[in-house]
């Protein structure tokens, strides 16, 4: 197989890195990256991995980020991780054969690529050329700037879904129950499990009441999935959860770049929607993409702004005030059976307290 040419999209992986057993790789947009593929002798790649922690000087957060691919847990082992350089393991060189490194035996000559911000391959070479990969990166442009010309989210923000008085009724729901700290879902054996980390800082309170679900309904109906069909040519016929959520600067409320639809459980989601109930009583708490740049995205009171859950996105954090937002899923008959396909692999949440 050929490594895998500039233009096509990077293979997405999980991986293990030093802080991460199961490091996804699709959670880096929004920056460029060097992906090296070390080869086989750990002479030849330990000395690889000295000249890539020589240059580290060249790697940063925002800018490029460098992520090196190495064949044994024990070089892997004597690398030391930084924020802005990483190793993944690859011990049966999986992660070399999905890029075209390494052959069906697992043999691997190596070799580069600086992927772009919207995780496509920008440039490739072989390891003899790694000072090249070096010297590239010098030269690459701000992130924001990698397309040549300014690129939007494919989002859609439909302004006036539920008038005041609904959006009101929601934040005193909330506010009567004061609200449950929301984790996160991820794929643990096979299991989708919901975690508290601080990869995410909400707290959701379940809407109850069936009047008002079904008061939710018919405003969503009639107003905001016309608007879906004709952008997307989707039709919604299903939707998942009904939950306020709260994002409080006392607690520093955000939530870090991920996707919504990564797990066995969460399979079927289509379409997340975000509907702010109080746009003007906060700052901060934007949606942001960063696979299309740093711009943010914040639909007004009463406004909703709909995306795949296929796209990287974060709630960037509240710094005044607290955010209420009205958060469903939606999906369609098709994704409603790979939702009762995979109900069993759900890990329900009182069975993943008692194993806490």
């Amino acid at each position: 197989m050929p490594f895998v040419q500039p233009g096509r999209p990077a293979p997405w992986f999980a991986a293990p890195t030093h802080s991460n057993p199961q490091f996804a790789f699709s959670s880096l947009g929004g920056r460029f990256l060097l992906l090296t593929f070390l080869p086989q002798d750990e002479a030849a790649a330990a000395a690889i991995c000295e000249t890539i922690r020589e240059n580290r000087g060249r790697f940063g957060i925002d800018q490029v980020m460098a992520f090196s691919v190495v064949r044994t847990a024990a070089l892997h082992a004597r690398q030391p991780e930084e924020i802005a350089l990483r190793w993944f393991l690859d011990e049966d060189g999986a992660l070399g054969r999905l890029y075209g490194a390494a052959d069906e035996d697992g043999e691997s000559p190596g070799g580069w690529l600086i992927i772009d911000p919207s995780l496509r391959v920008w440039s490739t070479g072989p390891l003899s050329q790694l000072d090249g990969a070096f010297q590239r990166i010098g030269l690459l442009p701000r992130p924001d700037d990698h397309a040549g010309t300014p690129i939007h989210a494919p989002v859609l923000i439909v302004p006036r879904i539920l008038e005041p008085a609904i959006c009101r009724q929601l934040i005193e729901i909330y506010e009567a129950d004061g609200g449950s700290p929301s984790g996160v879902m991820q794929q643990v054996g096979g299991k989708t499990v919901g975690v508290l980390s601080d990869f995410k800082k909400r707290r959701d309170a379940d809407i109850t009441d069936e009047a008002l679900k079904a008061a939710l309904r018919q405003r969503l109906h009639a107003r905001l999935l016309p608007e879906i069909e004709k952008a997307f040519q989707f039709k919604v016929t299903r939707m998942e959860r009904y939950i306020v959520a709260a994002y409080d600067a006392k607690e520093g409320g955000y939530f870090r770049p991920h996707r919504d639809n990564t797990t066995t459980g969460t399979a079927h989601r289509q379409f997340a929607c975000s509907i702010n109930l109080n746009a003007e009583d906060f700052e901060g708490g934007d949606l942001r993409f960063p696979e299309f740049g740093t711009r943010t995205y914040r639909p007004p009171t009463g406004g909703a702004v709909i995306f795949s859950c296929s796209l990287l996105h974060e709630a960037t954090p509240v710094t005044s005030g607290r955010r209420y937002a009205f958060l469903p899923f939606f999906y369609d008959d098709a994704a409603a059976e790979v939702r009762q396909a995979n109900l069993a692999t759900i890990v329900p949440k009182a069975a993943v307290a008692e194993e806490a």
